[in-house]
Parts: C-alpha cells; sequence; structure tokens
C-alpha cells in the first residue's frame, strides 16, 4: 500500500514541522517558515483567528495596530485608531492569502506523541480520521479554550452566558454582570448605553484600577457614583435560578461561611470570569506543567520544551494565566527565537521585534 498522510491506513509523510493553531502567532511562524523554505503542515481546530470571532461585536484591541501587525504587514485603516476584532481577522485573511498559506482548518488535532524520530500526531477533520508525523512540532493554541466556570447551581440555565456577544441581547432588560476585568467593565457599559439595566456583582470591594483600561475605569466610576449602573461590591454568586441570583458576601474574594446571601432579581446573567486554555496537547507530549498555573517549561532562548522538538509560540507559554502577562504584541519574538532554532537564522520578516517585547522567566510568570 502506498504511503498516505490523508487516512490511517499505510505509512503518513514525514513533515519537517508540524504547527497547531492558526492564530496571529500561529499565522506569522506560518509565513516565517515559509519564506525559509521549510517543510510544515498546518492545522486549526477551527477557523483562523477563531478565538476573535466569538468576541463581542466591535470590541477594540488594546494593543495599537503597530504591535498586532504580524510578518511585516502594516495593519492599515481609515482612521488611524485601534481596531476591533472583526478588523483584525479580516486583515489575518489577507496576509494568509498575501503568502498563499495552507491551513488545515476544522482539523483539530486529538493526540500527539513524542517518537523516536520525531512526532506521531492524529487529527479528526470534518472527513474521517488521519494520521501524520513531524520532526518537530510547535504549539501555537492559545490559552482561552473554556470559560472559568463557577460550578454553581443554574451555571448552565439559558439565560446565563459565559460569552458577551452583542449589547443589543440585553436592550431593556435587567443584566447582571459578575466579574471586575476588563470584559465585565467593558460589557457594563456598553449594554447600558444601549438601554439595558445593568448591575455589576464583583467579589473584591473595588476594581483593580492598574488592570482595566485607563479609558473605561473613569467612565464606569462615574455611571456608578451617578447610580446608572448598580454596583455589589463584596459579592459572588452561588446560585442562579430562572428569577434571580443568589449572591453571598465576601472577604478578600471569597464567601463568608454562614452569611445570608442576597437574593438578586434579574433577567439575564452573564458571567465574565474569564478564560483558560486546554492543555490536554501539552500533557499528552510529556511537557512538564510547573505551578498553580500549569506553566510550561520551556528554554526562553528558543521556546523549546522540555520534551525536544517540541516549541511554544504565544500565549500558551504562559499556562493558566491568572493575570495576563503574555499577549499578541509580546509573542513575535517567540517566531523569531523559533525560526532562528530551526533554521539558524532570524526572519527578515519580523525586524528587531525584541526591542517591543520582552523574555519572561518561569518564576516571573508563576508570580503574576
Amino acid at each position: 500500500m502506498k504511503p498516505s498522510s490523508n487516512g490511517l491506513q499505510g505509512e503518513p509523510h514525514r513533515h519537517e514541522v508540524a504547527i497547531i493553531g492558526a492564530g496571529p502567532i500561529g499565522i506569522e511562524l506560518a509565513v516565517c517558515l515559509k519564506r525559509a523554505g521549510v517543510e510544515y503542515i498546518h492545522f486549526d481546530a477551527r477557523q483562523i483567528g477563531y478565538t476573535m470571532t466569538w468576541w463581542p461585536r466591535n470590541t477594540h484591541f488594546f494593543s495599537t495596530t503597530e504591535r498586532l501587525a504580524i510578518a511585516g504587514i502594516p495593519i492599515q485603516n481609515n482612521h488611524q485608531q485601534r481596531i476591533t476584532g472583526e478588523e483584525y481577522v479580516a486583515y489575518l485573511r489577507g496576509v494568509v492569502e498575501q503568502f498563499d498559506l495552507h491551513i488545515h482548518t476544522y482539523e483539530p488535532v486529538i493526540a500527539l506523541a513524542r517518537r523516536e524520530d520525531g512526532f506521531e500526531i492524529a487529527t479528526a477533520p470534518l472527513a474521517g480520521a488521519r494520521r501524520h508525523r513531524a520532526k518537530r512540532v510547535v504549539l501555537a493554541i492559545g490559552d482561552m479554550h473554556f470559560p472559568h466556570r463557577l460550578n454553581i447551581p443554574g451555571e448552565d440555565l439559558p439565560h446565563v452566558s459565559h460569552y458577551f456577544r452583542d449589547p443589543h441581547d440585553y436592550f431593556r432588560r435587567r443584566l447582571l454582570i459578575v466579574g471586575g476585568k476588563n470584559s465585565a467593565v467593558e460589557a457594563a457599559l456598553r449594554c447600558w448605553r444601549v438601554g439595558a439595566e445593568v448591575t455589576i456583582s464583583y467579589r473584591r470591594p473595588w476594581f483593580d484600577e492598574q488592570r482595566v483600561k485607563h479609558w473605561l475605569m473613569p467612565d464606569l466610576k462615574a455611571q456608578i457614583e451617578a447610580g446608572t449602573i448598580r454596583f455589589l461590591p463584596s459579592t459572588t454568586p452561588v446560585e442562579i435560578t430562572h428569577t434571580h441570583v443568589a449572591l453571598a458576601p465576601t472577604l478578600d474574594g471569597q464567601p463568608i461561611p454562614g452569611a445570608a446571601p442576597i437574593l438578586h432579581e434579574t433577567d439575564f446573567v452573564l458571567l465574565a470570569t474569564g478564560f483558560r486554555g486546554d492543555q490536554s496537547l501539552l500533557e499528552m507530549a510529556g511537557v512538564e506543567l510547573v505551578g498553580e498555573n500549569r506553566v510550561p517549561v520551556y528554554n526562553p532562548d528558543t521556546m523549546e520544551t522540555n520534551v525536544p522538538g517540541l516549541y511554544l509560540a504565544g500565549t500558551v507559554a504562559a499556562g493558566v494565566q491568572q493575570r495576563y502577562v503574555l499577549f499578541i504584541e509580546n509573542s513575535h519574538e517567540h517566531v523569531g527565537k523559533i525560526t532562528r532554532a530551526i533554521t539558524g537564522v532570524w526572519p527578515a520578516v519580523l525586524g528587531d521585534v525584541r526591542g517591543r517585547s520582552y523574555d519572561l522567566k518561569l518564576e516571573e510568570i508563576e508570580a503574576n
């Protein structure tokens, strides 16, 4: 039987590199490897830039365009300001078209194992199952696969969501938002401005103003002081019903044992409690995960993990980010380091991204 890279029978083709994940950093790496003449195969479980497609509509990046641009391709727009998630996804499509990158979208990697001569990769595309082999593997899978669940009764009721889609959904309805960081604050302001009756529940007495976008905090503070947005500080939900949410008083962010809950009536509940990455591929491959945040062990000069030939690119390198330290803008250098480790040459299309980025040592990530 002839060798095949498309089926389970036969010996699959052995690639030089397999890239898993087609977000901005995965796409940037594909450009650099293609320009360097490195043979590779590229997978994504969904469509390119998938994470940004479930962002709230018209959400602007905190980073400016020059820090989001990949592979030396400027992001052009007609307002010279921060762009939205929709604009960035369109930009990523343009980069893929410009460099004619072949990406196996909707082909999730379901198994990854180290072998003597490289890696064995199993995928599950829309039709059938496939297996592949690669000398090296780069995980560029990001860190926002699942919402942080509260694991309380009623969390899966139909009027409860971890995802903020569009402020219009809450027009002239009562909305309880749980959380106190950027996503919660921005959702509160946007929903109030379209006509929702908004209340915020946060487990702390006040917001960490160092962790909320500087243009949002004064606005939110003004609305709370004016009473247009209601704030329930030092509270956390312990049960959700069809008509109300039971909010327990907290101390240092934790429910106070025996304290009577507050019953808050509402029509909808938005749990802006953050997201976490899927680390199953790291575990399958044998990557060592350290500390409470399960930070992968890797060489900061090459981004190679403790598993020889397995590299990390992007936010996956920070583990479960309780406090974000890796973003798109400071992950470009990962692409340069990996390309240099594979080819011996820093990719010209990146220029010197190291001047506007930084290395993060394991202890620094864990400390955050």
